[in-house]
């Protein structure tokens, strides 16, 4: 999808802007990709601009935008193959050697990350706050590619959201028995693939483990980075296919093929609902630029899952609103 300017549109109508956030996070778990949701949320505006003329207030802005950007995002799903990360595409983990790194696939192939700013509303209710944290996870977006597009919408609006059957069936243009319908088989899907993570704040055993996470890396201290992992973590890193499991192999592999890791300056953030930060690693002429954002998953006082996003094609990092430079 080619973005559109919106011009006059954030003069004419700000109150439009004021959904821009919230309808980001549903076409990110729509569409599993930040560039993907930003294109659909721009195209929403643009729509809503041109047709707010005969708006008129028959309904309420929020639940016409929602029904807008639902379109644009069945439209952008129609016919087109489902994201994933690559431990749904790989049975078994790969051995820690060069050839890891042999296989690689296109950006589109892949569910991508999302900064919390981004999808999740800073001064919200902490309850709804927590939800959006944990709808955001990578493990349930990633599930959620799973679902058929309408079955996918309908349990965002109904699960997530917590829109009511009459307003989803409003949305959709079909009757309250086929959203129910829809949400008993989306919410089967889900159960199979446990895709859906148990909610939990950040404590501060986590933020220390966090800094110890930073102060091991940017050292380049293996051993003590291995030591703050579980001792079956797991790790992938897109856009390439491996994926590790363990932490001997995770540190066997760190050694080799991503010791040029080494020197590199991390930025702690937070992503897809979980900590998360961003690596920099050393340029060839000096300083450093964007490598990849470590999103973790941390349970029991270490870390059992790490999805590294490679910053390769230079365009992530801007995507996300992180520094291009250090």
């Amino acid at each position: 999808m080619t973005s559109v300017a919106l011009g006059p549109a954030e003069q004419l109508d700000p109150r439009l802007l004021e959904h821009r956030r919230e309808l980001t996070g549903y076409c990110y778990r729509m569409l599993g990709s930040i560039f993907d949701a930003e294109d659909a949320v721009q195209e929403t505006m643009v729509r809503a601009w041109r047709g707010i003329a005969d708006f008129e207030g028959r309904s309420a802005l929020r639940s016409w935008l929602y029904r807008i950007a639902t379109n644009v995002c069945l439209d952008q799903l129609n016919g087109r193959q489902r994201r994933a990360l690559p431990m749904d595409l790989s049975g078994s983990p790969y051995p820690p050697v060069e050839a890891s790194l042999a296989g690689r696939l296109p950006a589109s192939a892949w569910v991508e990350p999302v900064l919390d700013r981004q999808v999740i509303p800073e001064d919200g209710d902490p309850a709804e706050q927590a939800v959006a944290k944990e709808s955001v996870r990578l493990a349930f977006v990633a599930a959620l590619q799973h679902l058929p597009p309408r079955q996918r919408a309908v349990l965002i609006l109904r699960e997530v959201l917590r829109w009511k059957a009459e307003e989803v069936a409003q949305l959709l243009d079909t009757t309250v028995a086929s959203v129910n319908s829809a949400l008993q088989r989306a919410r089967a899907t889900m159960a199979d693939l446990d895709g859906r993570p148990a909610p939990r704040s950040l404590d501060s055993d986590d933020r220390a483990l966090l800094e110890r996470y930073l102060d091991a890396f940017e050292r380049y201290d293996i051993d003590a980075f291995v030591q703050l992992l579980h001792e079956d973590a797991t790790q992938h890193m897109p856009p390439f296919e491996m994926w590790l499991k363990g932490r001997e192999d995770i540190g066997t592999w760190m050694l080799g093929p991503g010791a040029g890791c080494k020197n590199s300056k991390l930025i702690p953030t937070s992503a897809n609902g979980t900590p998360a930060v961003a690596q920099y690693r050393p340029a060839e002429g000096g300083g450093h630029v964007p490598w990849g954002l470590h999103v973790l998953e941390m349970e029991g006082g270490r870390i059992a899952h790490i999805s590294s996003f490679l910053n390769l094609d230079c365009e992530l990092f801007a995507a996300l609103g992180l520094p291009t430079s250090l």
